[in-house]
């Protein structure tokens, strides 16, 4: 498609170029087709918003925050129909499509207020001077967004660049584009023209995108293509911001219930079919409760497998992608007491798996699954736990379950991620931004902290000129007053200083 510019988005269609396709992941059958923006349509709205960045940079904070809350109404009175294209185009099952709308609003609407707050430093310098920073919009931000949480996430990048004065191109993942053109369309209502763009397309247009001199580009996805854009930033100057995949830990202590600790891996590993950046992906047991906890983890995943609660993954693609990951662990000793086998029937379905006895040769302990697989390693110690959480080439989350304050302090030094979650695997408070590491990306992706990235700071200096010039040149300077005189000026009748 080409950029959404009006209220009301082009209706879904067969396309005779370039586009993308959509079939349902539930059933397999065709969709929609959506067209792909070309380069013309890429310069175009690059061009549109570069055009409309110096008179939304000069707009008021209140006012761009009047208008981001503006946008969150839009987009909660929109919310049964996006989540019903979510569902549609991803699988997703449609109360946790409508969830991540509903969290997509509470993030707009949380920008709408920190936004006009967002300020600089006062600086210590002369007391004849003033000294103090600015907080000056970048100008155009690219933002790539992914599928497996779309509002949610768009939302927080939108709100975030808009309210700090940036105009934003967004370009949807191209799993999900009917959802990004009607969320585009949607929230547009809410800004002056050029301010906010949705471009569609794959990864050409992406491409287009980061390389075309914007000044800032934020990126959720997969760690490969936030090595590329990042690529792409360093030649350009733009500032990268990237939220990318990984490949998460989950350590189990001896000392905590282990049928409990099956009930929070579970949730990590099977939550959306394991299509969360910080889903459960590789666990570490203590031998102690290995076998009752590995037990307890194959009766969750058999569970959710009888009862129908694994929704289908976003497409085949992905599916062949996550059996590949388990096919090699099973050719490499690996052992899959619940799942493990692609269903008959249509669609992109695939089981909650477990597998036991994995080792650190096999790629579902080694990189991104991104499905509903639990692999499990059974481990000595809580030592050689948090070595082995603590390595690999990802950075984004760990979780330890523990009822050690001793062995909780040490995982909190010892992990390098952005976050570590102690006794649960998902949750903790609003605003806690991190910075994922290694090739999880990097700069802060969420929070207040998020208002910087999208920023640049200038440092203001203002000295007095000299006291002549603060006179008109037919007035004569006053004399200055000598230090006796202006003591006697500060007593009072009796004497006292005041």
């Amino acid at each position: 498609m080409h950029t959404t510019a009006t209220p009301t988005p082009p209706a879904a269609r067969q396309v005779d170029g370039p586009g993308l396709t959509i079939t349902d992941p539930r059933t397999g059958e065709y969709l929609w087709s959506i067209p792909e923006a070309g380069p013309d349509e890429a310069n175009d709205a690059i061009r549109i918003a570069r055009n409309a960045a110096a008179g939304w940079a000069a707009v008021g904070p209140a006012e761009r925050g009047a208008a981001l809350r503006k946008a969150a109404r839009a987009l909660d009175a929109a919310a049964e129909e996006l989540a019903g294209l979510n569902s549609r185009e991803t699988g997703r099952p449609f109360q946790e499509a409508l969830a991540g709308i509903a969290a997509g609003v509470s993030t707009l609407e949380q920008y709408a207020e920190i936004g006009p707050l967002h300020r600089g430093h006062s600086l210590l310098g002369s007391r004849s001077a003033s000294d103090y920073t600015v907080a000056e919009p970048r100008g155009v931000a690219v933002l790539l967004t992914p599928w497996n949480d779309p509002v949610a996430v768009a939302c927080g990048l939108i709100g975030a660049a808009v309210v700090t004065g940036n105009t934003v191109l967004h370009k949807p993942s191209e799993r999900c584009p009917r959802l990004g053109e009607v969320l585009g369309a949607v929230l547009t209502t809410a800004f002056p023209p050029g301010v906010l763009q949705t471009v569609s397309g794959g990864a050409g247009v992406g491409t287009l995108l980061t390389r075309a001199g914007v000044d800032v580009i934020a990126h959720v996805g997969s760690s490969a293509s936030g090595t590329l854009i990042a690529g792409a930033g360093a030649q350009t100057g733009a500032h990268v911001i990237r939220e990318n995949g990984g490949n998460d830990p989950l350590v189990v202590d001896r000392d905590v219930d282990p049928v409990w600790a099956a009930e929070q891996a579970a949730i990590g590993a099977f939550s959306n079919s394991g299509q969360i950046c910080t889903a459960v992906e590789r666990i570490y047991v203590h031998e102690a409760i290995a076998a009752r906890f590995c037990s307890a983890l194959e009766a969750e995943a058999a569970l959710r497998n009888h009862n129908g609660s694994v929704a289908p993954l976003v497409d085949t693609r992905l599916r062949n992608s996550v059996h590949a990951q388990v096919s090699e662990a099973l050719e490499q000793g690996a052992r899959a007491v619940e799942g493990g086998v692609v269903p008959e029937g249509p669609g992109a379905f695939y089981p909650a798996t477990v597998l036991l006895e994995c080792t650190d040769a096999m790629q579902v302990m080694t990189e991104e699954t991104f499905g509903p697989v639990a692999a499990v390693r059974v481990v000595p110690t809580f030592e050689d736990a948090l070595r082995l959480a603590g390595s690999g080439r990802y950075g984004l989350a760990a979780t330890v379950l523990t009822g050690s304050i001793a062995h909780v302090q040490k995982a909190i030094a010892a992990l390098p991620v952005g976050t570590v979650k102690i006794n649960e695997v998902f949750g903790g408070a609003p605003g806690g931004s991190a910075q994922p590491r290694g090739v999880s990306g990097e700069g802060f992706g969420y929070g207040p902290e998020l208002l910087d990235e999208f920023t640049r700071v200038k440092v203001v200096h203002v000295a007095a000129p000299p006291s002549f010039a603060l006179h008109l040149p037919d007035e004569p300077a006053p004399e200055p007053v000598p230090a006796e005189q202006m003591a006697e000026q500060v007593q009072d009748p009796n004497g006292s200083p005041q």
